[in-house]
């Protein structure tokens, strides 16, 4: 549920964008309310922790699973031992015994790198997407954060400019009635 969260919240902040109204004389500049934008921001930056915890929790059940799968190799090689030395009792016995022996002992040595290889392939995948996931994330927030400031700015240059306009109209007519 917190990764469609994350996921929502980044697409309101999009459209809140992408539906703002155009600043004057700017087709890529718009207004956006501020509160709301740092709100959205502060909601997703709260939402991060938890995709970083649902990574680590994988990366533990990657552990508890490969130390569940050498727990069951152990439990193979002894029982490929105990049968080893049950079945030594005659030569014929124990060359057939050793055979088996080793074949068990492939067998386990081969699951286990096989279960091994599953884990890690399965939470390489899974730490992968969840770190592209938070990238993407990160990465918008700073060109929203880009954008944010640089319509701030031009809103600010644009209200400098008028009050400037506005003192020199205002000065205007006193220098006429001066001469």
């Amino acid at each position: 549920m917190e990764e469609k969260d994350v996921q929502r919240l980044l697409d309101m902040l999009y459209s809140m964008i992408d539906e703002a109204k155009s600043a004057a004389f700017s087709s890529d500049k718009c207004v956006i309310s501020r509160d709301e934008a740092l709100d959205l921001l502060d909601d997703i930056r709260a939402k991060l922790p938890l995709e970083i915890k649902k990574a680590q929790e994988l990366v533990r059940a990657r552990e508890e699973y490969v130390s569940s799968a050498k727990k069951e190799v152990e439990k193979m090689l002894r029982q490929a031992e105990l049968d080893a030395k049950v079945i030594v009792s005659e030569s014929e016995t124990l060359q057939q015994a050793r055979r088996k022996s080793s074949e068990i002992i492939r067998r386990a040595e081969e699951r286990s790198k096989e279960l091994y290889h599953v884990a890690n392939t399965y939470t390489e995948d899974a730490l992968r997407r969840t770190e592209e996931a938070i990238q993407a994330a990160l990465d918008e927030v700073k060109e929203s954060r880009v954008r944010f400031r640089a319509t701030s700015n031009e809103q600010m240059q644009a209200n400098q400019e008028k009050l400037r306009e506005r003192r020199s109209a205002s000065e205007q007519p006193q220098s006429d009635e001066d001469a």
